[in-house]
């Protein structure tokens, strides 16, 4: 940053937003697309445009920045991409080189600049976006660093790193904070706006550190006296992490402006000769998002759905989290043009050093070299990530138009140029966040206890209503009945004493009428007592009725406590089921808590068993025709029973059943894992008919036709050529396709122990004479030819013992009379090949070839195309020179029984 330039930390570019409106470059300028290629290399030439070509992308490697992260997660390729912005003219080198045209010419519209060496000679280079003085700080944005923002919304990790000479526009470029015009705002602000606007403030979080590394110190911006922070690597995944950095969650854009404020007035800055404030140490500004997957979660089930079927129906959220990491290094300078002296100097040189230090990572990483020295600087430990990683990463290079700084423009242009060389693999971050579902289901047991109290409540209150409304009647009842019973007795009473009455006066009336009178009288009367019998035996029956209705009531009052009884009985039942749903539910925590420690165990267990029979070498296969799954299992014993033991642990507790299931798992992770588990059962042939039995067999043939996953491949081949041992499961294979399926595995396998594998297997079906036509129709010969051009000797040895198997078969065939015709062998190619690897330096392959030559040779309708292939000369030295008798004698017996080759002896002078 030139001095008096008016160009420095929050400073603005001379004319960028001057008077003059400059006309926006969108219509012809594209957005920066981080996972597109390029549609030109970038270049470099002397007069003619399109000459010198640069080198193409670069791979992540182990030794690269990120290379750190776990070889088995897939990713996807995306080159770094550098975009390059020149500044305008300050004043001082308006007036110093007023007579001297600028050292750099921009062509926006090709994505091209010109570097002038002399007034008639310039190098020509091409960048992923071209910005001229006049690009605002919105067009800026939006083509080098939106795209890395959206990838971070995505869950990908993502770097904006500035790069240029000191005075150049670095900081203006990313930590502007526009509080005079927001048109000014700069990356840092614009991105955080845009990541505001995306997250949902319930569910998702923003999380902000900012640092700078001063002097090879890491420092806290937000936390002064957190002067010396430490960096610490993942030793799995490779991931840098800042344990004793200050997170502090974002919940709008005012408290992230008041952050950066915070942050900057503790940068360390100084006057030079360059800039008026410059820069002394990088900063670098960390976001950490972590964002909730909409539309991913199942429907949850009604209020008054069934508790145990509501629990079964929750899934976890799927959360991504990603990491932005906005880099404002401090500017290389020259000690003799900015004028550091005394401390500024020592700053000065430890800017530079980190830089250089930056610098040989990137050179390594564009050249392909075995080594990185990412440990040379805390600056490249904490952007290992940033190259050669799985992060996005856009690099903006800024310049100036000055002819008296045409080295540090043109050293600046180089990095850059490196840099665009550097090819990331991308990884989305994503899991399942099983604490939201453990709240979740806490909230859900606590709303379905309260709705159980709330119901036992309102019954007991249903009931004690119930019960005061029952005794109300019943007392009631017995009142009225006590009343109707008296008044009744009262009447009849007096009727009855009336009668009484009425009776005895006309009785003594009657007693002086006459005899017959009397005797009408008496009959009347007996009447009379008749009816007042009737009267009493009415009275008698309503109170026997009255007595019933209290009986009823007494019964129904009884119903109703046994009612009471029987209700909480259930509310017993219904708290006991809450209980056990509250067991289940940590039982299940538990168990996948197992399940997940078992499987990573055995995993780490299997991958260190894989390397170290990676480290046996390609000269230390068994004699025979044994196959590389037979390899695997004599090692797998050498190596002891603790591994075992670990196998047979987890195949006890959790069940093959399980096991088997989580083969077809979401989680690539787990899938691999259990595959992984799967092929160590498989190496023990006591498991071999259990897995066929449970599926096993099947899962892996799918697993081979669906993943795309090499390490799932070549694990599943190696299972399934474990399998392929016996001869029912050879059938099985067979029936299922299993040759089509290990043939299109080969054809797209890079791995040589990929292609080992699926070769191991077909060998092993090729030693089956029942299958001789089918494999053959199927394509299992040609898929061997195929495997042959990986070169490596194990996967040619056990291409030639398929070869040898195939051979032996025909040739039994032929003896048993079942065969007539040429080998299906020479008939698909196969011949050549074996001539020229009979001779082999590697004894499997030779041992193999010569006796599939042997075999071959057994019958005579194959002799002529194998007298002019050249197998004559092959067979006369197997019969001479080869270590192993029995081939020996087989050779010399052919050779001595075939007419034809006789003959060949003859015509070709051979004593034999």
């Amino acid at each position: 940053m030139a001095s008096g330039g008016g160009n420095n930390r929050n400073g603005t570019h001379r004319n960028s937003l001057k008077g003059t409106t400059t006309t926006s470059t969108a219509s012809t300028d594209k957005p920066l697309s981080v996972n597109s290629n390029p549609s030109k290399p970038a270049f470099k030439n002397k007069s003619s445009p399109l000459t010198g070509a640069s080198s193409g992308l670069r791979k992540s490697s182990p030794g690269s920045l990120g290379g750190g992260a776990a070889k088995d997660d897939a990713g996807v390729p995306g080159r770094v991409r550098v975009a390059v912005r020149l500044r305008p003219r300050n004043a001082e080198e308006s007036v110093a080189d007023a007579d001297f045209a600028d050292c750099v010419e921009l062509q926006p519209e090709l994505k091209r600049l010109k570097l002038r060496k002399n007034n008639w000679d310039t190098d020509t280079y091409e960048f992923d976006e071209v910005l001229t003085e006049f690009a605002s700080q919105k067009r800026v944005y939006e083509v080098v660093a939106k795209p890395v923002v959206e990838g971070v919304l995505d869950g990908y990790n993502g770097t904006i790193m500035a790069y240029g000479q000191t005075g150049t526009g670095k900081t203006y470029t990313l930590g502007r904070l526009g509080e005079e015009d927001t048109a000014n705002r700069g990356i840092m602000v614009r991105a955080m706006e845009d990541i505001l606007a995306e997250v949902s403030p319930e569910i998702d979080s923003v999380l902000v550190s900012y640092l700078q590394l001063y002097m090879e110190s890491l420092q806290d911006l937000l936390d002064p006296t957190n002067d010396n922070i430490s960096i610490v690597e993942e030793p799995k995944s490779g991931d840098v992490s800042l344990p004793g950095a200050t997170l502090v969650e974002i919940r709008d854009q005012q408290s992230f402006l008041e952050l950066l404020r915070l942050g900057e007035a503790h940068r360390h800055a100084a006057n030079t000769k360059l800039n008026t404030e410059s820069s002394r140490s990088h900063a670098l500004l960390m976001v950490h998002v972590k964002r909730t997957v909409k539309g991913r979660e199942p429907a949850h089930s009604s209020d008054n759905g069934n508790s145990t079927s509501m629990a079964r129906s929750l899934r976890p959220p799927l959360v991504r989290k990603g990491k932005l990491v906005v880099v404002d290094l401090a500017g290389s300078e020259r000690i003799d043009k900015s004028g550091s002296d005394g401390h500024t100097r020592e700053e000065a040189k430890s800017i530079n050093l980190s830089l250089s230090a930056l610098g040989k990572c990137i050179n390594a990483l564009a050249e392909n070299s075995a080594h990185v020295p990412v440990r040379d600087s805390k600056l490249t430990r904490l952007l290992r990530d940033s190259f050669g990683g799985t992060a996005r990463t856009s690099l903006v290079i800024t310049v100036g138009p000055s002819p008296r700084h045409r080295g540090e423009t043109a050293s600046t242009i180089m990095f850059g140029q490196r840099a665009m060389k550097v090819e990331n693999m991308l990884k989305l971050k994503e899991e399942f966040d099983y604490k939201s579902l453990a709240r979740r289901l806490d909230i859900q047991l606590d709303k379905l206890i309260m709705e159980h109290e709330r119901k036992q409540k309102a019954f007991e209150v249903e009931i004690e209503r119930i019960t005061a409304e029952a005794q109300n009647r019943i007392s009631e009842a017995e009142r009225n009945y006590a009343d109707a019973v008296e008044k009744e007795r009262l009447k009849y009473q007096k009727d009855y004493m009336e009668s009484i009455k009425k009776l005895e006066e006309k009785w003594m009336m009657n007693q002086q009428n006459q005899g017959n009178e009397r005797k009408e009288q008496m009959v009347h009367i007996a009447e009379e007592v008749a009816e007042v019998k009737k009267l009493l035996s009415k009275e008698t029956s309503l109170r026997k009725a009255a007595e019933e209705e209290v009986d009823n009531l007494k019964s129904q009052l009884a119903q109703l406590k046994m009612s009471e009884a029987l209700a909480n009985s259930e509310i017993l039942k219904l708290q006991k089921m809450v209980e056990d749903e509250v067991c289940q539910k940590e039982k299940l925590e538990g168990e996948i808590s197992m399940l997940q420690s078992q499987l990573l165990h055995l995993s780490f267990e299997a991958d260190e068993t894989r390397k170290r029979l990676d480290r046996g070498g390609p000269g230390k296969v068994p004699g025979g025709l044994d196959s590389p799954v037979s390899q695997v299992r004599s090692q797998l014993k050498d190596s002891g029973n603790g591994e075992k033991a670990s196998v047979a642990k987890l195949f006890e507790q959790v069940g093959l059943q399980k096991i088997l299931s989580l083969l077809e798992a979401e989680d690539a992770d787990v899938r691999i894992h259990a595959v992984k588990v799967v092929a160590n059962l498989a190496a023990e042939e006591t498991n071999q008919q259990k897995i066929v039995e449970a599926g096993g067999l099947k899962s892996l043939l799918m697993l081979l036709g669906s993943s795309e996953d090499e390490t799932i491949h070549r694990v599943a081949a190696g299972a399934i050529a474990n399998l392929a041992m016996n001869e029912k499961n050879q059938e099985l294979i067979m029936s299922q396709g299993g040759i089509s399926l290990l043939s299109t595995t080969a054809s797209h396998a890079k791995d040589p122990q990929t292609l080992r594998m699926v070769a191991g297997a077909i060998a092993n079906l090729c030693g089956n004479d029942k299958l001789q036509t089918k494999l053959r129709g199927e394509g299992g010969i040609k898929a061997l030819l195929e495997i042959v051009k990986c070169g490596h000797p194990d996967v040619l040895a056990q291409v030639a013992r398929g070869i040898a198997n195939f051979a032996k078969c025909e040739s039994r065939a032929s003896t048993q009379g079942s065969k007539t015709g040429r080998s299906l062998l020479i008939e698909d190619g196969a011949l050549p090949w074996i001539v020229q690897n009979a001779n082999s330096d590697a004894s499997p392959i030779r041992r193999h070839t010569e006796l599939a030559l042997c075999h071959l040779a057994q019958h005579e309708v194959n002799a002529k195309d194998m007298i002019s292939e050249g197998a004559l000369w092959e067979l006369v030295r197997i019969s001479q020179d080869c270590p192993r008798e029995d081939i020996r004698t087989l050779a010399h017996r052919t050779l001595a029984s075939s007419p034809d080759f006789i003959a060949g002896l003859k015509r070709l002078r051979i004593d034999y």
